[in-house]
């Protein structure tokens, strides 16, 4: 059994940089053409509200933009077909979601080799001509701006292209010529847009990330080039075990993720020109692999937590990777749990981590304890509400947790509860033989297994909150007003029965 205690006093505050609904992931834009995608999205939203949203293949060949003709004489001219962008943006404009743009892949016409990446072959090198693409990124932009508005678009902050630091990603890791890449696109964005911000170098991490982001500093100021915010990822995956087409990962701890974070930070403030600047962390997420069932779980929903409550100390966004499963990097998800990085399942199965960020998206006051299991807040009426977590890597104890706070008479406890016995929908799965196909009935029913437990209850100060093994539970505590009338009798049933 585990204990904490928690005594807030009237004049307790606690440092608490809620940034969780900054930004959220995607996989490729030209997933969002598809039905399902658009319903996991709209509920994403429904639930959590986030504000920006950030995917891969702007520029890759299902988005179709960039395109080549022959005129009569023979010669080839570029063109571009914004029809797929349009309705993309639309999509995301219209659901609340402002685009956090990637400027990649490189468009196969237009590209120096034929090194790709996923299943949807994703073309990771260089531009052929650097001419070529500077006009692509010029004519996008200002058709954007054209549709949308100049002032509507300049607030889509611009990251140019997606950790360079992997061969996998950029053709033999080559930050010389990545950095060549971020100062003509840099330039080409200012020159559209002079309001829009823009930067890089969206890095992973791994052994010498870090120094890629000290040079790719040194580079931009050396050489004066528009720079607004530093990008990079965060995953906690360790040792990997491969099973079939599954990977299996130790995590390292939320503390662990959270000072490589800082460490980036600190080599942001290092340099006089960007101290203070933004750091956006426009990936992060337990695994980095697509087919990793720690996605699925209650675990995955914990770990998140730890990270939703401490990652605003160092960081203006982090965006989780991703919303959905409507996802293909692998290739198209085969079952309903398939350990995919989304936070609902294919068929509009939430799974426990959507709740997590419902919860810290929803949280509003100003906050009064923090630790590495709760965050709570006092709202402007007095009342309170928090959120509670109790990971639970190598140990199976329940979290007993008492709390204090400076209020008189009875309050009405509201608990929302999400934990591996109540809203573990993968659970619910597995017992019924995990079935590739799911009848009318089992979709039914693993969608209300996916629905946090709600309860209340009458206390006083101070009260107890008892979470299950990896439990996840937003709470509210607001004083209770009686509205009584004449004739109704709430216990008449239960004392005459």
């Amino acid at each position: 059994m585990k204990h904490l205690n928690i005594a807030i006093a009237p004049g307790s505050r606690a440092a608490f940089a809620n940034n969780a609904a900054y930004c959220v992931g995607t996989g490729r834009m030209g997933l969002a053409l598809q039905q399902e995608y658009q319903d996991q999205l709209a509920l994403a939203q429904d639930l959590a509200h986030f504000k920006h949203i950030r995917g891969h293949g702007l520029f890759s060949d299902d988005m179709a933009i960039y395109q080549t003709c022959t005129d009569a004489e023979g010669r080839e001219h570029d063109v571009y077909n914004f029809t797929y962008l349009d309705r993309v943006m639309d999509s995301y404009l219209e659901k609340g979601l402002r685009p956090f743009l990637e400027l990649g892949f490189m468009p196969d016409k237009m590209a120096s080799g034929t090194q790709t990446v996923f299943y949807w072959k994703g073309n990771v090198t260089p531009p052929a001509d650097e001419a070529k693409w500077v006009n692509m990124v010029k004519a996008t932009l200002a058709h954007l701006a054209r549709r949308y508005g100049e002032d509507e678009v300049s607030q889509w902050p611009c990251e140019v292209w997606n950790e360079p630091n992997l061969q996998v990603f950029w053709e033999n890791a080559d930050k010389q010529k990545y950095l060549r890449l971020y100062a003509i696109t840099s330039v080409a964005v200012k020159e559209v847009l002079p309001r829009m911000r823009v930067g890089g170098p969206a890095i992973c991490g791994g052994e010498g990330s870090q120094q890629w982001v000290a040079d790719f500093l040194t580079f931009c100021r050396d050489n004066q080039l528009p720079l607004d915010f530093v990008t990079r990822h965060a995953y906690m995956g360790q040792s990997t075990t491969k099973v079939g087409r599954y990977t299996y990962h130790e995590m390292c701890p939320v503390q662990v993720t959270y000072d490589e974070m800082k460490l980036t930070r600190e080599i942001i403030d290092s340099f006089p020109e960007y101290k203070g600047m933004e750091m956006h962390i426009t990936e992060f997420n337990t695994s980095y692999n697509p087919l990793c069932p720690i996605h699925d779980t209650n675990l995955n929903a914990a770990y998140i937590a730890g990270l939703l409550a401490c990652l605003g100390d160092v960081a203006a966004s982090y965006s989780y990777w991703t919303f959905g499963d409507v996802f293909e990097e692998q290739g198209v998800p085969a079952r309903p749990f398939h350990g995919g990085f989304g936070m609902i399942a294919n068929q509009l199965i939430i799974k426990p981590t959507m709740w997590t960020f419902a919860f810290f998206n929803n949280l509003k006051g100003e906050c009064v304890h923090r630790d590495e299991s709760s965050v709570i807040l006092r709202r402007e009426d007095g009342s309170y509400e928090g959120v509670l977590w109790n990971l639970c890597r190598t140990d199976t104890d329940v979290l007993t947790v008492d709390i204090s706070l400076p209020i008189e008479g009875k309050y009405a406890l509201c608990t929302r509860t999400v934990d591996e016995a109540c809203c573990n929908p993968l659970k619910c799965w597995h017992d019924m033989g995990q079935p590739q196909s799911l009848t009318r009935d089992q979709l039914a029913f693993l969608r209300q297994a996916g629905q946090p437990l709600c309860q209340s209850q009458s206390v006083n100060s101070p009260f107890s909150l008892t979470l299950g093994r990896n439990a996840v539970v937003h709470f509210t505590l607001s004083p209770v007003q009686m509205e009584t009338e004449y004739g109704y009798d709430y216990d008449w049933y239960r004392i005459h029965s």
